[in-house]
């Protein structure tokens, strides 16, 4: 999922390489935190939330397949 996250996020940002994501595992749920360049922030959030939003729907839809839940947080 990790591998994942930063392939779409590299793809969308104009500094792919300050993104960093933190990964912590539970026994059901992954907790993904999203790093990325200040500047980069607007642009992976999108209008309205609708970036990030469809983000975390394909995160969801990933870990579920898995039998797991996934979140996806963004780190300012």
């Amino acid at each position: 999922m990790k591998q994942f996250v930063l392939y779409i996020t590299r793809a969308l940002l104009d500094h792919p390489d300050d993104v960093a994501v933190t990964e912590v595992k539970g026994k059901q749920t992954t907790i993904l935190e999203l790093r990325c360049n200040p500047k980069d922030v607007g642009r992976l959030i999108g209008r309205s939330g609708k970036t990030i939003s469809a983000l975390r729907v394909l995160l969801s839809n990933l870990a579920s397949k898995q039998g797991r839940r996934a979140v996806l947080e963004v780190a300012e």
